[in-house]
């Protein structure tokens, strides 16, 4: 009883919803959709002022939280943590194993270089920034694809190279999961498990978040099973789309809200009669203020580290007007 009790507090605090999608952060999707596939009740939440925290998403429950930058994720605490596990009966499984490396590893990256490098910009923009203000946001965004250069080893030399190595792995995984698949309803044993999380929602994502010039979107779409597959499942995203298109100030009545900020911070109210203000709506602004003044310091510390690097080692494209951001 008390577990069932625990579980009824879960709350999954995520990034926006967008595309249709309960939540539009690749990141955040899988989490949502794992919680869904488990029949765990929980609440939707959303933080919309740290577009580039890693720590969410997370879940929390009474003095419980399962960070996105901690022990391998989310899902990985949650079961770790015996709170939601999936995946007792596949964990020692060796195809269970490669193919979830393929799907975290493979296709995560895909993504990824398609949502900052590999498209015009425009989903990540809608995704992540669109609540911010115009020179925060274009920083950050500048910000994220140097940090995705970094992080895929994308130099001006290898360009090329490394992009066809993406695209390639990607083929190759929606190959393996296709034939892995069938005409199933779940990738193993015909019942849900982490891997079913991972890849409806990168499926996803990457069909309706997407632009339709994109070449990932393109791969998926050869393999009319895989589409199947996230059409046959969107009853998860639908079941949650009445609570996840509320506005993030009116989803955020929770007593751990002070842990995550202000989520009503970019909200505009209409005009009203001039009331005396809350204690909490009065450390929100504060905690408002105190965002924006730290994202302006960080914007000058990136923009000066950034004056020290030759001109040569930076690979911000120099084709502003190709990536679409205006």
């Amino acid at each position: 009883m008390a577990e069932s009790e625990e579980r009824q507090e879960l709350t999954l605090v995520a990034r926006k919803p967008c595309c249709a999608l309960p939540t539009a952060c690749p990141v955040c999707l899988p989490v949502y959709l794992y919680l869904k596939l488990a029949r765990i009740p929980f609440h939707l939440d959303f933080n919309s002022i740290f577009p580039d925290s890693d720590q969410i998403p997370y879940v929390e429950s009474g003095t419980y939280v399962a960070y996105n930058n901690e022990n391998g994720g989310v899902i990985e605490c949650l079961k770790k943590d015996g709170m939601v596990d999936l995946d007792t009966e596949f964990q020692f499984v060796p195809e269970w194993i490669s193919i979830k490396a393929m799907i975290t590893s493979w296709l995560a990256d895909a993504v990824m270089y398609e949502l900052w490098l590999g498209t015009d910009g425009s989903s990540a923009r809608k995704i992540y920034y669109s609540d911010l203000s115009w020179p925060i946001g274009k920083v950050l965004f500048f910000k994220q694809i140097y940090n995705e250069k970094q992080r895929l080893g994308i130099t001006k030399e290898n360009a090329d190279r490394r992009e066809e190595e993406i695209y390639k792995r990607a083929k190759l995984a929606y190959g393996a999961l296709s034939t892995r698949l069938g005409e199933e309803d779940f990738l193993f044993e015909n019942r849900p498990s982490s891997l079913d999380a991972y890849f409806l929602a990168h499926a996803l994502f990457t069909l309706q978040a997407l632009p339709e010039t994109s070449a990932l979107r393109s791969l998926l779409l050869e393999h009319g099973n895989l589409a199947r597959y996230a059409d046959k499942h969107k009853m998860f995203i639908e079941a949650g789309t009445s609570s996840a298109s509320v506005p993030p100030c009116c989803n955020s009545d929770h007593s751990s809200a002070p842990k995550r900020g202000p989520s009503n911070w970019s909200s505009k109210p209409k005009s009203k009669p001039k009331r005396e203000k809350t204690e909490e709506e009065k450390t929100s602004k504060r905690r408002a203020k105190y965002f924006l003044a730290t994202q302006f310091i960080a914007i000058v510390l990136f923009l000066s580290l950034l004056g020290g690097f030759e001109s040569g080692e930076v690979e911000f494209d120099n084709d502003d007007e190709d990536i679409g951001y205006e």
